[in-house]
This record gives structure tokens, C-alpha cells and sequence, in this order.
């Protein structure tokens, strides 16, 4: 493994303490309500800092970009990180909520961990070096036609300005494949594009820290993501479709014309 790999998945299982610590106790928890549906409590921050804790004593040069500390430093490196990706579920005591640490070298994203605590899988990739979930390699699904694929999505819950463009979008996907899934942490469902759980995957307005590190596993594990327009823009406009190759060129037709 690499070592800045490593890194990162000794700063998830960090994090992973913190928050097993508190869904234990989850009735005492201060909560915060950043924006309509959004919400951060002691336990994003806590993981957080332990995250960045962690991989700033091994890299301190490096520069953060996380979802409740925003950016810190500049340089040629930067951790994009999600402490707690699927806060509301956590709150809810719904098992599907992830830690989330991608290392971006020169706007190229190299290192990728996706942990999901309630499960212990542990998701890994480097770039040029294949996935891998539990150090076993994995692939995206075989599926090759939609009408036989799994779609997972993630439905508007903070700003609804694309609201009827997303539910036409939706009603499409919905009567041209197997089935439709929101699970609710986005992070978790692009590693589930690439162990093959799903064979495709589409969501408006995410944040970097939503996509980074989950986009390498996509890319290592032979699947393709990219932005509604199919280009690379995905990061920027937080719009995103990923899947099998093939699942995704006709999920991208027809999410295209909404």
C-alpha cells in the first residue's frame, strides 16, 4: 500500500472510533443545523479533527480542503475530506454513512479511502493501482444494459432550484432500469459503483468532498464518471453520473435531454 495510502486509512479508522463512540449515545449529541436539511454535529467535528490531526503529522506541508474546516494551506497536495458523509442517516441511527479521504496532487486525485464503520469495509484505491475493498481487488459490475441495472441517486434536500429538473430526470431512470436507490451517503454509493453493487449512479449539486475520493474508486475499478455533459467537470459543477461502461453511456442519454 502506498504510503500516503497508509496515511489516510490510519486517519479513517481514527475517525471511525470517534463516531462508532457516539451512535452509542446519539440522544445526548449536539446537533447544529447548518442550512434547511443540513447538519453538522460534535461527532463531524471531532472525526475531523482527527483526520486532519492525523495526516498533518505525517504531511504537514499538505493543505486541507474539508467539509467543516474549509480550506487551510495551498501547495501541490491537498486532503479532500468528509468526515461524516450521511450525517442524517448517522442521526437517524441508519447504518449507511461513511468517512470519506482523497489526497489531490496538482488537481489530479491519487489516493482515495472510503470507510464505512457499521460494515468495517474498508474501500482503497491508488491511481494506476486498481480498487480494492478489504485488500481484495474489485471490479464494477458486468451489467451491460440499464433496463437490468441497479441505479442508485441521492434526491435534492438543501436547495430545491433543480428540484423539477431532477424528479424528470428520475421518473426517466426509473422506468428504464431494474430499480432506483437512495441511500443517502454519496461518498458510499460511487464505492458501491465499484465493487459492483450498483451499475449506476447519478446526483445534482455535491461538494468536492462528496466525490473525490469516491470517483477513484470508480475510475480504478473500470467504470467511468464524468459531469452531465459527459466531460470531466464533475468536481466543479458537483453534477454527477457514473456506472459500468456501458450502464453509464445510456444513463447519461437519458438523463441528458431533462
Amino acid at each position: 500500500m502506498h504510503p500516503m495510502l497508509n496515511t489516510a486509512v490510519k486517519a479513517a479508522r481514527r475517525a471511525a472510533s470517534v463516531i462508532q463512540r457516539a451512535s452509542n449515545n446519539l440522544d445526548v449529541l449536539r446537533v447544529e443545523r447548518k442550512d434547511h436539511n443540513s447538519f453538522v454535529t460534535e461527532v463531524d467535528r471531532a472525526a475531523e479533527a482527527a483526520i486532519v490531526q492525523t495526516l498533518l503529522e505525517a504531511y504537514p506541508s499538505h493543505a486541507i480542503l474539508a467539509e467543516e474546516g474549509g480550506a487551510k494551506g495551498n501547495g501541490d497536495y491537498t486532503w479532500i475530506i468528509d468526515p461524516l458523509d450521511g450525517t442524517t442517516n448517522f442521526l437517524h441511527g441508519f447504518p449507511q454513512y461513511c468517512i470519506s479521504i482523497a489526497l489531490e496532487h496538482r488537481g489530479q486525485i491519487q489516493q482515495a479511502v472510503v470507510y464505512d464503520p457499521c460494515r468495517n469495509d474498508l474501500f482503497t484505491a491508488s491511481r494506476g493501482a486498481g480498487a480494492f475493498l478489504n485488500e481484495r481487488r474489485i471490479r464494477v459490475s458486468k451489467t451491460r444494459e440499464m433496463v437490468d441495472g441497479l441505479i442508485c441517486t441521492g434526491f435534492p434536500y438543501s436547495n430545491f432550484d433543480k428540484l423539477d429538473q431532477y424528479l424528470d430526470m428520475l421518473k426517466s431512470v426509473v422506468q428504464k432500469s431494474a430499480g432506483v436507490r437512495r441511500p443517502g451517503a454519496a461518498a458510499l454509493d460511487l464505492a458501491y459503483i465499484a465493487c459492483g453493487r450498483f451499475d449506476g449512479f447519478f446526483e445534482l449539486g455535491l461538494a468536492p468532498w462528496d466525490i473525490a475520493a469516491g470517483s477513484l474508486l470508480v475510475l480504478e475499478a473500470g467504470g467511468l464518471i464524468t459531469d452531465l455533459r459527459g466531460e470531466a467537470g464533475f468536481m466543479e459543477s458537483g453534477n454527477v453520473v457514473a456506472g459500468t461502461p456501458r450502464v453509464f453511456a445510456q444513463l447519461l442519454q437519458t438523463l441528458q435531454p431533462a
